[in-house]
């Protein structure tokens, strides 16, 4: 059986990790731009301005990645 492909710190370049060092809250969004690439002010921006728009619904969803994620 072959191993899947590691970086550095021992993860598959699937995996998504919380950033709780970079992060503000919870680490979502300094991880979520980890995973992704970009800056974490920009996924900040995201998820205050769809929580705005959603009435609350990305709130939940980002405390359900906050709880869930490792």
């Amino acid at each position: 059986m072959s191993s899947l492909p590691t970086d550095r710190q021992g993860r598959t370049p699937a995996s998504f990790r919380l950033d709780k060092t970079n992060g503000k809250l919870m680490g979502v969004c300094a991880g979520l731009a980890d995973h992704f690439g970009g800056d974490p002010l920009v996924w900040r921006l995201i998820f205050v301005a769809s929580a705005c728009v959603s009435v609350g619904t990305f709130g939940l969803i980002y405390l359900a990645i906050g709880l869930l994620a490792d």
